[in-house]
């Protein structure tokens, strides 16, 4: 009975929001089990495009490293902010939200180019938290009982957050550097300088040390 009431729970989640979660929940499980490999997962343009390995195109936003904390606090945001968007700004909108999903995703795939990164899940989280604290700026967040401030400055919590942890804020920036329209009006990020990440500057090593979602390396 408590697993039909846990699944009745989630068919009620909006259908975008529900595919998403569950594809990383899925493919997050399949590594666990060793029945996927990371290094299938990870964006690598020569294979995407010599190899035509285009699946890779999708799979490096659905893994967010290994289980644990990082996975569950990415996995939280995931499903809060993107069901909000979803029920909130873009209730009876579904394809609208699919096109910022795709827009979103392609705009990161090509500034990620820049700084040879592998996996995007986490850049796509910061999206969807910055899209929604645009649209909402007069809401007050409350982040983990700690500081309590207005919408547009959670993304930047984040990013702060990740530099407390000692991460790489290299894909929060990629997330936050995201444009849509707010109210008819764009919302430009103010800089789009090329940044250096000195974890992952050699992108055509064989084996490269990934950094899940911009964290530290989980793979030896």
């Amino acid at each position: 009975m408590a697993w039909q009431g846990l699944m009745a729970e989630f068919l009620q989640v909006p259908a975008v929001t529900r595919a998403y979660t569950a594809a990383c929940v899925l493919i997050t499980a399949a590594v666990q089990l060793e029945l996927l490999s990371p290094f299938q997962l990870y964006f690598n343009p020569h294979l995407v495009f010599r190899k035509f390995q285009v699946w890779r195109l999708v799979t490096n936003f659905l893994f967010f490293g290994p289980l644990g904390f990082s996975f569950f606090f990415n996995m939280l945001f995931v499903f809060r902010y993107c069901r909000m968007l979803e029920e909130g700004s873009f209730r009876g909108r579904t394809a609208d939200f699919v096109f910022m999903f795709l827009f979103g995703g392609v705009l990161m795939t090509l500034l990620g180019l820049l700084g040879s990164l592998f996996f995007l899940g986490q850049a796509l989280t910061v999206m969807l938290v910055y899209v929604w604290s645009r649209r909402n700026p007069q809401v007050r967040v409350n982040f983990f009982g700690l500081l309590t401030f207005q919408a547009p400055f959670l993304p930047w919590a984040l990013m702060g957050f990740s530099l407390l942890l000692g991460n790489s804020i290299l894909v929060d920036l990629l997330g936050s550097c995201y444009w849509m329209p707010h109210r008819r009006t764009p919302i430009t990020c103010p800089s789009r300088r090329r940044s250096q990440d000195s974890c992952s500057n050699d992108p055509t090593q064989d084996q490269p040390v990934f950094l899940a979602s911009g964290r530290p390396p989980f793979y030896p």
